[in-house]
């Protein structure tokens, strides 16, 4: 038997609910809940193209040139987006990664990142993902390993479904904040979205918007959640809720995707630092040796 692009697959189940996570980048690859589908996911028998469904770590979104300094010491990682000369969303998007915990309704995947140019720190992630009645939440554990301190960010990257088209759906974003971006998608400052079409709080059809920003100031509720909400004319959709851990969120309305996809699905990033944190230090995570930091986000369906 021929070893399959997204390797072992691992997948959930409770009640009508299933969901699938993979060796391969450890990510999400379908989410599904009777006969609807919450994810815009990939095949067994396909690679996670666009960082479908992928854990962004240790750094998400983009880092201009791949250079960085951490502690005095200049850091060069591989550039992977040559078009933007970037280097995108971490590390981890193609290692593999190991189950440690498995039940019917649960999995911990992990992966120890060691030392390498351009991250020359030693770096264990678990990410669990927990299936219920409720939806699936997921928790990220990154802990340091080395010996020194390190510099830590992530994200993930599922893109969620409502209808066919992104065009119908109406979607209810938190952000007050919104990072202006230059032509190579990188930070030039941040701007109120008070006024501007990203005003996605009080909730907006989508029509033709194009959407590629990491939005900051979260609007939470009582128990300390952000959430986005994502939904079809016939009001079922999506919801992803974010804990205190993710202060910021790039939203995507996949513009740039090849048909069939291309705006089908949105793509809902939590992100515990912004784009070019390891050059800027924003909301950068400093791990001591030892040390551990963990955060949580949840999708579920509407309607």
């Amino acid at each position: 038997m021929s070893v399959l692009p997204s390797g072992e697959q691992f997948v959930l189940r409770a009640g009508d609910a299933e969901a699938t996570a993979v060796e391969v980048g450890g990510g999400l690859r379908t989410y599904r809940v009777g006969d609807r589908e919450l994810l815009d996911g990939y095949a067994p028998g396909e690679m996670a193209q666009h960082a479908r469904g992928a854990v962004l770590a240790p750094w998400p979104n983009r880092l201009r040139d791949g250079v960085y300094t951490w502690d005095g010491a200049e850091h060069r990682t591989p550039v992977t987006e040559h078009e933007r000369g970037t280097a995108i969303h971490g590390l981890v998007q193609f290692v593999s990664w190991r189950p440690v915990q498995r039940a019917e309704d649960r999995v911990v995947l992990e992966h120890l990142l060691f030392p390498r140019p351009g991250y020359p720190f030693t770096l264990r992630l678990r990410i669990a993902y927990e299936l219920s009645a409720a939806g699936l939440r997921v928790t990220t554990t990154a802990t340091n390993e080395g010996d020194v301190a390190l510099p830590y960010g992530e994200g993930h990257h599922p893109y969620v479904l409502a209808g066919p088209r992104l065009d119908d759906c109406t979607l209810v974003a938190p952000g007050g904040t919104r990072l202006d971006t230059d032509e190579r998608a990188l930070p030039t400052g941040w701007a109120p979205v008070a006024g501007t079409p990203y005003d996605l709080r009080a909730g907006r059809r989508l029509g033709d918007l194009v959407v590629d920003s990491c939005f900051t100031d979260l609007v939470r509720g009582a128990d300390g959640r952000a959430e986005v909400r994502l939904t079809a004319p016939d009001g079922r959709g999506v919801a992803v809720w974010l804990d205190a851990g993710y202060r910021y969120l790039q939203l995507f309305t996949g513009d740039v995707v090849p048909e069939p996809r291309r705006r089908r699905g949105l793509a809902v990033e939590p992100m515990t630092c912004p784009p070019d944190a390891f050059r800027s230090g924003e909301a950068v995570i400093r791990l001591a040796p030892g040390e551990s930091t963990t955060a949580a986000w949840g999708i579920g369906p509407l309607g």
